[in-house]
């Protein structure tokens, strides 16, 4: 097995498309325990931690862009990216211990294809876009069309993600992320929920986006809990509206984490507790347009 650590996209891609056994990685945190654990090791190792691009964040008018490859201790100490998604940082602040939060990344979240991954929902309510890159091109998609089930992702050989795109939130809008997990930390989600609601003046809704994570093969959005609460003060109706339409929307497996009915029954738990919680942001703040 070789290793290779490129310093630029294009070189990464032409790394790629010479070997189709080889692979990227963003911070081994996923990849060096499934090797360990019998998994085939690829014939090529391509490291993405030495392009730039890859490990960079940054914010223009229209949004930020964050690097696939980027550690998730930059995005927890970064205070701007912070008061306007603190949900997306919290969610990337739960990615392992301290130790592995200096390695993992949203990309390697991602891509790995968990379930169970706590960054995913929290992306995917912020509408964040995946750009990806290949030998032959570019091309741009929503998050929650990169994976496709357990360990599987719709990216092609020699495709890799490069970074994420995701647009300023509109004025009173918050976000959150809650997981529910056996330990106090460093454990996988038994189910994961992320919302963000946009709120007008008089405190009603206006916009909402709620994901689930742990509940199906792959993140879950629910539009009928969305629709639930668009046109509400998010009273006590609209917030149990939600959280019935999360439950109907988990197709969970049993395993040694949880079952089918725990796992459902949580999830409207911890809908309803993020909307709250992104509510009361929306209340506070004036986004980031």
């Amino acid at each position: 097995m070789k290793y290779l650590a490129p310093s630029t996209v294009e070189e990464a891609a032409g790394l790629l498309a010479a070997d189709p056994g080889s692979q990227v990685f963003a911070g081994a945190t996923d990849l060096v325990p499934q090797m360990r654990a019998g998994r085939p090791a690829p014939s090529t190792l391509v490291d993405l931690k030495k392009i730039e691009r890859l490990v960079s964040v940054s914010s223009s008018d229209s949004g930020w862009v964050i690097g696939a490859a980027t550690p998730n201790v930059r995005l927890t100490e970064n205070d701007a990216l912070s008061a306007e998604m603190p949900g997306l940082v919290e969610a990337a602040g739960l990615i392992g211990s301290d130790q592995v939060q200096s390695r993992s990344s949203l990309g390697g979240n991602l891509c790995n294809a968990s379930p169970a991954a706590d960054s995913v929902p929290a992306m995917v309510v912020n509408g964040a876009r995946a750009v990806i890159v290949s030998d032959s091109g570019t091309r741009t998609i929503p998050v929650e069309e990169v994976t496709t089930g357990p360990g599987q992702t719709s990216l092609a050989p020699g495709e890799f993600v490069v970074e994420f795109e995701i647009d300023h939130p509109p004025a009173n809008t918050g976000d959150a992320y809650l997981r529910l997990i056996p330990r106090t930390e460093m454990d996988i989600a038994v189910v994961g929920a992320g919302a963000r609601v946009t709120l007008d003046a008089n405190g009603q809704c206006t916009a909402a986006t709620i994901a689930l994570g742990a509940v199906a093969p792959t993140v879950v959005r629910v539009p009928d809990a969305e629709a639930a609460l668009v046109g509400s003060n998010l009273d006590e109706a609209a917030l149990e509206a939600a959280a019935e339409a999360a439950r109907a929307a988990c197709n969970p497996i049993d395993d040694k984490r949880g079952t089918i009915a725990y796992r459902t029954h949580v999830a409207g738990v911890l809908t309803r507790r993020a909307i709250t919680i992104a509510s009361e942001r929306a209340a506070r703040t004036n986004g980031g347009a």
